[in-house]
């Protein structure tokens, strides 16, 4: 269950790192544009603690995933940003998606 906590904490730590980088406008203020830096930095090392016991193409199909899912979120929670319903139809094939690989697929699985 270790690789999934670090990819986890690595997703949690992308989508603040993606957040911040909306928040910067284009690397023009100081404390978002240090939380993208931070965020990033955080989430790329917990990425190669998990590559070291999951296989990259699954690791990196549930790092997408998750993160997009997060980060529209975040979008829509923080920035106000709209979500119709094809946006919410595709975040609900990706969440699908994510559940086949974990529930289904033994590739995914240390």
């Amino acid at each position: 269950m270790k690789p999934y906590l670090y990819l986890l904490i690595a997703v949690l730590f992308e989508t603040f790192g993606s957040t911040c980088l909306q928040a910067s406008n284009q690397f023009t203020r100081l404390w978002p544009t240090l939380g993208v830096i931070f965020g990033f930095g955080v989430a790329f090392w917990f990425f190669t603690l998990v590559l070291k016991t999951l296989p990259l193409g699954i690791t990196y199909a549930l790092w997408s995933g998750i993160g997009i899912v997060l980060i529209t979120a975040s979008g829509w929670l923080i920035f106000q940003q709209k979500l119709d319903a094809p946006a919410l139809f595709g975040i609900g094939l990706i969440i699908a998606g994510i559940a086949v690989i974990n529930l289904f697929s033994s590739a995914g699985h240390p």
